[in-house]
C-alpha cells in the first residue's frame, strides 16, 4: 500500500497544480459568492433556492476539474510514455490504477469541501435577510430563531455536499476507466452523457405492468449505468425542515439520523460501483500499450 499512497501523493499534488482546478475554484467561489448576496424572489424560499443552484455549481465546476485530472494522469501519461517509465518500477498496475484514482478522487474531495466553506458562509450570511429576523436585537427568541433556520440549513447543506461528493467519485471512477483509452475529448462527453443517462434511469421505475424483457432491460441499465437519484436526498435535505433546535418537535420535519442514515447507504453504493468501475478500467489498462498509441 506504500507505492499506492506514494502514486496517491503525486496525483494529488499534480490535480492540484493544474491552473484549470485554480481557475475553477475561483470561478465557483466568485459564483456562489455573487449569488449569495443577489435576492431570489421566491417568496420566502431564497435560501433554499440558493443552496439548489449553488449545489448544482460546485458538482459542475468540480466534475470537470475532476475529469482533466483523470486525462492527465492517465491518458496523457500513457501517450507520452511516462507511464512506460512508471510501469518499469517495481509496480501492478491495479497499484497504479488505484493510486491515480484516489489521489483525483483526493483533489476532488478538497475542491468540494473549499468551495463548501463558501457556500456554507453565504448560508449563514444570508439566512436573517432571508426570513426577515434581525441579529441586531436583544430579544433571545429571535437570535434562537436566527440560529435555529442557520443550523437547520447547513445541516441539510453538508448532508448534501457528501453526496455530490459522492457523486463526482463515482463519475470520477468511470473517467479513469476511459482515460485508460481514450482522450479528453472523447471522456469528457461520454462522463456528461454518463451523468445524463444516470439521472435519467429513475424514470424507468415503478415497472408494475411491464413485461419480462422490459424490466430485465431496464435492471440491466441501472446496473450498468450509475443510478445517480442514489446520490439526490434534496428533497429531505433542502426543500423540507429538519428537526433540530426549534423544529425538533415538528412532526413533518425529516430527523437528522435518517439523513446520515440514507448518506452511509449511499457510500456503500457508491463503493460498490466503484470497484465495478474500477475493475472494468484495470481490464482496459492490462490490455493497453503503453507505449503511446496502440497498434
Amino acid at each position: 500500500m506504500y507505492r499506492t499512497w506514494v502514486i496517491l501523493r503525486h496525483t494529488f499534488i499534480e490535480a492540484v497544480v493544474q491552473p484549470i482546478y485554480s481557475l475553477l475554484l475561483g470561478l465557483g467561489s466568485a459564483i456562489l459568492v455573487i449569488f449569495g448576496l443577489l435576492p431570489f424572489f421566491t417568496l420566502g424560499e431564497d435560501t433554499v433556492m440558493y443552496k439548489s443552484v449553488g449545489l448544482d455549481v460546485i458538482l459542475l465546476l468540480v466534475l470537470i476539474t475532476t475529469l482533466f485530472a483523470t486525462s492527465k494522469s492517465v491518458f496523457e501519461e500513457i501517450e507520452d510514455r511516462t507511464m512506460l517509465t512508471l510501469m518499469s518500477k517495481p509496480l501492478k498496475r491495479w497499484e497504479v490504477l488505484l493510486g491515480k484514482y484516489l489521489g483525483i478522487v483526493a483533489a476532488s474531495l478538497l475542491a468540494v469541501i473549499i468551495l463548501g466553506v463558501v457556500i456554507c458562509l453565504a448560508t449563514w450570511w444570508r439566512v436573517p435577510g432571508d426570513y426577515m429576523l434581525s441579529t441586531r436585537t436583544i430579544d433571545d427568541q429571535e437570535l434562537r430563531k436566527v440560529l435555529g433556520f442557520r443550523m437547520m440549513h447547513l445541516s441539510g447543506l453538508i448532508a448534501e455536499l457528501v453526496l455530490k461528493w459522492l457523486q463526482i467519485a463515482v463519475l470520477a471512477a468511470v473517467g479513469v476507466a476511459l482515460s485508460t483509452r481514450v482522450s479528453l475529448v472523447v471522456n469528457l462527453p461520454v462522463v456528461i452523457f454518463i451523468y445524463i443517462a444516470g439521472n435519467l434511469t429513475r424514470f424507468l421505475y415503478p415497472l408494475e405492468g411491464q413485461g419480462f424483457a422490459v424490466k430485465a432491460l431496464a435492471y440491466a441499465v441501472t446496473t450498468v449505468l450509475p443510478y445517480l437519484e442514489n446520490f439526490d436526498l434534496s428533497g429531505a435535505t433542502l426543500y423540507k425542515r429538519i428537526a433540530i433546535y426549534q423544529f425538533a418537535e415538528d412532526r413533518s420535519a425529516v430527523q437528522l439520523a435518517a439523513i446520515w442514515k440514507y448518506v452511509a447507504w449511499a457510500v456503500g453504493y457508491a463503493a460498490v460501483y466503484i470497484f465495478f468501475a474500477l475493475t472494468a478500467g484495470l481490464w482496459l489498462f492490462h490490455n493497453r500499450e503503453l507505449g503511446g498509441a496502440e497498434g
